[in-house]
């Protein structure tokens, strides 16, 4: 991790401290380019012995050189430790040599200041183990060329006040602020989970006045400083790999290779590459092998479990997300009763304005009262002072909002709305609804859990035993235009109708057809690109939810004023 943290003390820190990781294709080319000397082999180096010696004139030294490959070593004196990629042995002299997967650089100094760095440390370490170590070897894979690091003094000493400083910082527990406008930080793997243009640009204009910031007065100027208001985008607009959703009652899911299989009665209903899967969502009675549990966990792909009627209840997934102190800061918050009003406030102005954007858009009366009424709604949470007050401006707002939105849709005799219902829901539309809210909770308790959260823990919605309330306070902000939209979209464009649902004891529910349809909608809406309104750049509503979720963790870690919510306009 030394040399993340010379290349960036905030990369170092993310990885080292708070436990994250992220592949692109350059770690993984490097993974690949380490194949062979990532494999320990049995050779065993010790000390050499009499170290303080000289070799006797009349006694021959052994000329013979030694390769070991992925050694583990550490020198308490240094404070290090770390796994050498090769160690050349000629008697007492040690020569660390590093593989780095690109080409080498035409510069003076043979290697850029972080490979450099490293390969010292590991000359450190082989010193404190008795050896002579004077220089290092980095082997540059693309260009297949060796460069000679001398140790000499100005080195050792750079490489020790890192060492110092990574120590200090680790210690501190406060993470470095991001580069600015940086070029290392397109390549980054790690660039999707730091944000550092975005957060750039939050540390220096409080989004006290969403639309302020907006709507300046330069385009692309921010108000408050010189500062473009659009960041670049860094990350990708949407993930290749796709929720897999299995819901044919008594199908086997299985692995083969590395393929996902899916069966019913040993006939073969389709196969599916395991990169090309982000998750798997299982509808009732569907039996899947160990060897694909075991698989999908060790990938980090979550199994989401649901009731056939479409209830979210349970998760299956690896080991939890390492971020300690992130959970440590939620839970701080969730205590404190007016910080978590105040992001609790957030998301519900979100919610308010983007149900008002929804109506606005399909109304025909444009002065209809009750987008004044929303916007009144809005207007009051700025001085509500207790949870009690916001559940009850939400409520009132949730309640005006439904009494428009169900005029959207068509007015069909099978539809019979009556109000908004469930547990369980007694017409089509209020079924299709629920369905839609489950299938977000299941996104952003994914989401959630892969950014360092307990899903668990909210600061909106109380803790109840079961219930993912943190996912439940982030769907807030998204359920009018990610659920809601979708509920418009399939009854409007007859993609469901009266033969997509059934009626048992006074309770609605879909058929395996209909619920297919829903499905295939919601992840049309999921995978649409839409312009942050803040940051300006386009990115599926999917890429929009992890974005949020780590601005969340920003804002409980302190490095940002307070959390953005997500507007429309």
């Amino acid at each position: 991790m030394l040399n993340e943290f010379t290349y960036c003390p905030r990369l170092g820190y993310l990885e080292w401290v708070q436990g994250e990781w992220a592949d692109n294709l350059e770690t993984r080319q490097g993974s690949f380019g380490h194949r062979v000397v990532d494999k320990p082999d049995r050779k065993k180096i010790n000390p050499p012995k009499n170290k303080q010696a000289d070799v006797p004139e009349d006694e021959e030294e052994d000329s013979d050189q030694i390769h070991a490959r992925s050694i583990m070593l550490s020198s308490d004196q240094e404070g290090l430790i770390g796994k050498l990629d090769l160690v050349e042995l000629d008697g007492a002299v040690a020569t660390p040599v590093d593989y780095k997967r690109g080409k080498a650089p035409d510069i003076p100094e043979g290697a850029y200041e972080p490979e450099r760095v490293q390969i010292c440390a590991q000359g450190l370490i082989l010193r404190d183990q008795g050896y002579q170590c004077d220089s290092g070897i980095l082997y540059f894979i693309s260009s297949k060329r060796r460069v000679v690091i001398p140790f000499d003094e100005a080195l050792v000493t750079r490489t020790r006040q890192l060492i110092k400083a990574f120590k200090e910082t680790a210690d501190a527990g406060i993470i470095p602020p991001p580069l600015e406008d940086s070029p290392k930080c397109p390549r980054c793997s790690l660039v999707g989970i730091c944000l550092p243009d975005e957060l750039n640009l939050l540390q220096v204009d409080p989004l006290t006045n969403q639309k302020d910031l907006n709507q300046s007065d330069t385009p692309g100027q921010s108000q408050l400083t010189d500062k473009p208001t659009q960041p670049r985008r860094l990350l990708p607009t949407k993930d290749n790999a796709l929720p897999l959703y299995i819901s044919e009652q008594g199908a086997f899911v299985g692995k083969s290779g590395e393929r996902i299989t899916i069966k019913l009665k040993k006939e073969e209903l389709a196969s599916v590459r395991l990169i090309d899967i982000s998750q798997v969502c299982l509808f009732g009675s569907i039996t899947m092998s160990a060897q694909a549990i075991s698989e999908l966990s060790r990938r980090g792909i979550p199994i989401c479990h649901f009731s056939y009627g479409g209830w979210f209840h349970s998760i299956t997934s690896g080991f939890v997300h390492k971020n300690v102190e992130l959970r440590i800061q939620q839970y701080a918050a969730a205590q404190d009763s007016q910080r978590a009003l105040i992001v609790a406030r957030q998301l519900i102005a979100g919610k308010i304005k983007n149900c008002r954007t929804l109506l606005r858009r399909h109304i025909e009366n444009k002065q209809a009262p009750v987008l004044a009424k929303l916007a009144d709604y809005h207007k009051r949470l700025a001085d509500i002072d207790s949870a009690q007050s916001l559940l009850g401006i939400e409520g009132m707002a949730a309640k005006e909002y439904f009494g428009e939105f169900f005029t959207f849709f068509p007015d069909h005799p099978e539809l019979a709305i009556d109000g908004r219902n469930r547990r369980p829901p007694r017409d089509p539309v209020n079924a299709v609804l629920s369905f839609l809210y489950s299938l977000l909770t299941k996104e952003l308790t994914v989401v959630l859990q892969a950014v360092g959260f307990d899903p668990m823990l909210g600061l909106f919605h109380t803790p109840r035993y079961g219930r993912p309330s943190l996912a439940l306070d982030l769907a807030e902000e998204f359920r009018p235009l990610i659920a809601d939209s979708t509920a418009l979209m399939v009854f409007n464009n007859g993609e469901v109708n009266a033969d997509s649902f059934i009626q048992r004891a006074g309770a609605i529910t879909m058929t395996s057809a209909g619920r297919n349809s829903v499905i295939g909608a919601y992840e049309r809406r999921m995978e649409t690109e839409i312009t942050h309104p803040i940051f300006g750049y386009k990115v599926s509503y999917r890429r929009i939810l992890e974005v949020q979720s780590r601005l969340l963790a920003r804002y409980l870690s302190g490095e940002i004023p307070e959390y953005p919510s997500f507007v429309t306009r």
